[in-house]
């Protein structure tokens, strides 16, 4: 069977996103009206936008995908199909809806649209992809708490259903984003496109007992070093038994909120309410390709424009490797290590890390670690001076890595000035130095090797 390059999707929270992902090896972007996207807060989206980002795409034979993907309550459902005549208008290639009345008012008006059902329906099996296949939806989002081998089979099981997997990016404690923590806290509901991202604030754990009146209510006691000593009792046992702090009763407390503490229980398996490391796949991208894999997404539509240069970059040369033939790039890890992110896991693709596979966890090298700190935003070709619009400190003597589609290249500071003054530093944020480079990368992103 010959191999087909799978389509690398990358998130655009603005226009300008977009063209950095294009720019640097994306094959199409998602982004979505914040009123009825999973994305409500920091989306420049408007009709206008939308339309502009729809055209632009097309005449770089490039496809432009419309989330449309909340759970709606029943005034948005009033709502939404005079809302989306306009979109519908403009031509996108793809609509992405996770309700089903959304799905069939839709289908039913605009049949000729194509419809990917989104991550947010929480597809895990087959049997789901060929009922929505019936349907007339032309891909399906898998969810992201399947394995490699579990999509396998689905892919063997639905040869001619477009199917698309998240490779990259931030991952919910909730099953595939469907998540109540934000609306709790907050009254801003994840699932209506305003989540806060509750799951990621700093939690203090205390113990607790529920009284005769059924109320829970703090004791004091030394967490951590009844955790070390029943670990060691459970370690002990063979785990042949219940975990000793297993369906206890806690309560947490977040930092913002001193003194509020609240009740959460803790199973076997741990505490369901704390953060979620980043999903980081990209390892994994030859098994993808080789499985038949459509598309392969990276999640962040409100990251930075760096990190979507640094993100399509990446997993474009591991596409581009594995179509080829070529083996995994480890260095690819250590590239990625350089963005900010929550520490990486490969989710749920294997369930178990043996000593039978390559170690990709530390087999890496991380002295390549980089900070982004600025953008280029023009090159004098005679003096071979480039300027740059400052994001984070740099100074003069650092090693700097100009990232730039056409190739990336490193380069070592031995002076810089600002407005024809000479300078030692590059302060941060608002300042424009110059700095000599010899190589024309305008359109290019710097960063400082850490």
């Amino acid at each position: 069977m010959s191999l087909r390059a799978p389509e690398l999707l990358l998130p655009a929270g603005s226009l300008d996103k977009m063209h950095t992902a294009f720019r640097f090896g994306a094959d199409a972007v998602y982004a979505g009206q914040p009123r009825y996207s999973l994305r409500a807060r920091n989306n420049e989206f408007q009709l206008d936008q939308i339309e502009l980002g729809i055209n632009q795409a097309r005449a770089l034979g490039k496809k432009f995908f419309v989330a449309s993907n909340l759970m709606p309550h029943n005034a948005k459902v009033k709502t939404y199909m005079a809302d989306m005549e306009p979109i519908i208008a403009m031509r996108p290639d793809a609509l992405i809806m996770a309700d089903p009345g959304l799905i069939m008012m839709v289908r039913e008006k605009w049949p000729e649209v194509p419809v990917h059902l989104s991550v947010q329906a929480n597809t895990v099996n087959y049997a789901t992809v060929k009922f929505w296949q019936a349907l007339g939806l032309t891909r399906i989002i898998l969810s992201r708490e399947l394995s490699l081998d579990e999509i396998a089979e689905i892919r063997q099981q639905c040869p001619d259903m477009e199917l698309e997997v998240f490779v990259h990016g931030a991952l919910c404690i909730a099953y595939s984003g469907r998540c109540l923590l934000s609306g709790y806290f907050n009254h801003r509901d994840p699932n209506q496109g305003t989540c806060t991202n509750s799951c990621r604030w700093d939690y203090k754990v205390h113990d607790a007992e529920e009284n005769p009146a059924g109320d829970i209510q703090k004791i004091d006691f030394n967490f951590g070093s009844a955790l070390e000593q029943a670990e060691t009792s459970f370690a002990d046992c063979g785990q042949q038994q219940r975990h000793p702090l297993a369906d206890k009763v806690y309560l947490i407390e977040e930092s913002a909120r001193p003194g509020d503490l609240m009740p959460v229980l803790e199973d076997d398996h741990g505490t369901y309410i704390m953060n979620s490391k980043d999903l980081r796949a990209i390892e994994h991208v030859a098994r993808l390709v080789e499985m038949g894999i459509d598309s392969l997404k990276v999640e962040g539509r409100t990251k930075s424009a760096y990190y979507v240069a640094r993100t399509a970059q990446s997993y474009r040369q591991a596409i581009d490797d594995a179509m080829a033939g070529k083996q995994f790039d480890t260095n690819l890890l250590a590239t990625l290590e350089g963005l900010a992110n929550r520490g990486y896991t490969d989710g749920f693709y294997e369930r178990h890390h043996t000593h039978d596979y390559q170690n990709y966890m530390r087999g890496h090298s991380e002295s390549n670690r980089s900070q982004y700190v600025g953008d280029v935003t023009g090159y004098d070709a005679q003096t071979g001076m480039a300027e740059i619009a400052v994001k984070n400190k740099f100074s003069v003597g650092d090693k700097l890595e100009i990232i730039h589609p056409t190739g990336n290249f490193d380069v070592v500071i031995d002076a810089m000035c600002i407005k024809n003054k000479s300078v030692t530093v590059a302060p941060g944020t608002g300042h424009l130095v110059q700095v000599k480079v010899g190589q024309d990368c305008r359109d290019g992103m710097v960063a400082r090797y850490l």
